[in-house]
Order: structure tokens, then sequence, then C-alpha cells
């Protein structure tokens, strides 16, 4: 006989949502959708199977599978194969809504700035060939540069598990009378989140993670964010992507549908920078045996500095070995 499950409530009422709930089984779950697939929101079984070959070369530690950019496979956590075909529900298709014509000229601007300034062009970000491709980079925070320096990913850049690996998933739930709080282990951060009933603060305050406001609609927690700071961080994994506005309103929605289940929505609303909402979800699974450890990670990031030593050391090794065999 099967028990129905029942959410337990916390000591002072409210739905206990409490618990480690990390994005590890959602790696390799694009945040948009393949293209070809156009408005299936699940994979079909020949897909599935594609996914679940891979899903074992990954786990056997495979150097040589397409898109491995270099990292051991073996350093990052591995997920799970879903059916699920993008981390995007809305609009139909799961892929990001175009951009504004605001924001494109935004883009267009930063760019040439950029070109002005270091008279070279704007690099994919990740390069680290020479000094220009990331420590420039970094002088204006642009497609994920305040991950990069141990700063901030912002809210929807936090919680996407990443693509197509990544590690330090997890994602913690803790509350208390008319408080949740809601802690990620990279960079460290924690949303403080009053279910009291107060408003927002006042527009002069904003921040990265902006201001959460949250309320309860049966058992379901309902979190609007505002506040945001505009121009820094986009929504894509770890904050990269175009940087989204200081109108953008993120509406969140938490709701435990088992007892290791905890369903995760989120609407993007910024009329400056997308021609229309759109909406992220998926399942995020509990592990109470999952752990989370310290992020050794702080604003300036001495990695960076031994990126570029250990470029220059290459390069005169190679020139060296070049002068040597003449």
């Amino acid at each position: 006989m099967v028990t129905a499950w029942t959410l337990a409530k916390t000591t002072w009422g409210d739905p206990d949502l409490q618990g480690m709930w990390p994005g590890t089984d959602l790696l390799g779950t694009p945040l948009q959708r393949d293209p070809k697939l156009g408005t299936r929101a699940l994979l079909n079984d020949k897909e599935y199977a594609q996914k679940e070959a891979r899903a074992k070369l990954v786990g056997d530690d495979a150097q040589d599978l397409p898109g491995n950019i270099g990292s051991p496979i073996w350093w990052l956590e591995h997920g799970k194969p879903t059916r699920q075909a993008s981390l995007i529900v809305d609009p139909p298709d799961g892929r990001i809504p175009s951009l504004t014509p605001e924001a494109i000229k935004l883009g267009e601007n930063r760019d040439a700035k950029f070109h002005l300034t270091y008279g070279v062009e704007r690099k994919v970000h990740g390069s680290n060939d020479s000094w220009i491709d990331d420590v420039l980079a970094l002088v204006e925070p642009y497609e994920s540069n305040l991950y990069d320096r141990c700063i901030s990913r912002g809210v929807i850049g936090s919680i996407l598990p990443g693509e197509p690996g990544g590690y330090n998933l997890g994602n913690q739930i803790m509350q208390a009378p008319g408080l949740v709080v809601i802690r990620y282990e990279m960079i460290h951060e924690t949303r403080v989140i009053p279910v009291d009933g107060r408003p927002h603060v006042g527009s002069g305050v904003r921040s990265y993670m902006g201001d959460p406001v949250g309320h309860w609609e049966g058992n379901t927690l309902v979190v609007e964010t505002a506040n945001f700071l505009g121009g820094k961080l986009g929504l894509l994994s770890n904050g990269g992507g175009t940087p989204y506005s200081e109108d953008l309103v993120l509406t969140e929605r938490f709701t435990r549908v088992a007892e290791n289940v905890l369903n995760y929505e989120a609407i993007v609303n910024d009329p400056k920078t997308y021609t229309r909402p759109w909406k992220i979800a998926f399942p995020l699974h509990g592990d109470p045996n999952y752990q989370m450890v310290e992020y050794a990670c702080h604003e300036g990031n001495y990695a960076l500095q031994d990126i570029l030593r250990g470029s220059d050391a290459e390069r005169k090794a190679a020139e060296d070995a070049r002068k040597g065999s003449r």
C-alpha cells in the first residue's frame, strides 16, 4: 500500500521547503532548446537514448567528447539524463526572445567603446590567449565577468545548473518566522526573503541580487525580486549573456511536490531588454546527504594573474626553444 505524501509545515505554520536542493541532476539540460526540436518540450526515445549514451561517456571520464574545451571531465559534476528539452518552457519554442532595439543598441555601444579604448575587438568570453582576451574584458562587467571576479552570478545565474557541466551546484533553503533564506554554494551568496507582507525597499537601493519580497500562495512560495543593478549581469549560467536592465523583475515560484522534489519556476520580465517575458521551469531534487563546501573565491581572483603568468611562461619557453634550434 502506497502512503500518500503530505507536505509538512514549520512549527509556525508555513509550508516546509527546507533542505538541500542541488542542481546537479539538471546538468546537460540546455537553457535554450535546439531549434530543430521546435515546440517539442520533451525528447523522443531516440534523442533520449543518445543523451543516455553521452552521459555514460561522461561517467567514464572520456576526454574527447565534442565541446570539451579542455577541463578534465572528471573534475566536473555529472547530471542525470532527462527528457526535458530545455530549461526555458515559454516561449513555446524554448528560446530566449529577441532583444529590443534599445538592448541591441546598448550592446553595439559597449563593443564600440571597448574597441575605441583598446583598439581590439571584444572576443568571446573565456579565452585566455592573451592579456587582452581576459583582463581587458574585465574592465567593464559584461558576459559573466563578475563571475570571473568572484563577485556575483545574479539570481538566475546562480540557480541554473550550467551547460554542459558545472560544480558547486548546491542550493540550500532555510526558514524562520517571516523569512525564507536561500543559500547558493558557488560564490557563497545568500538571499534573505521576507514573507511577512513588507513592501520592496525604495528603488534607490539596488544590488546584484536585487530586493526580494515573498508571499505564500497555498503551498507555493512566490518571490518577486526587483531593484537590480542594470547593465551588469546577464541571465545565462553564471550570470553571462546580454546584461539585463534596471527594470528587470523576476517572479519565482517554489513548490514542493514530493519529499525530494521541489519545482522551480522563474518568469523574466525586462521590457527594456527583451521583446516579451520568458519563463524557466525545472525540478530540483533534494539530497539530505549533500554537503555545502567552501567556495574559496574572492573579489579580485588571483587565478587571473596566474593564468597570465602561465601563458607568458609558455610563450617564453617556446621562444627560447625556437632560438635554441637555430
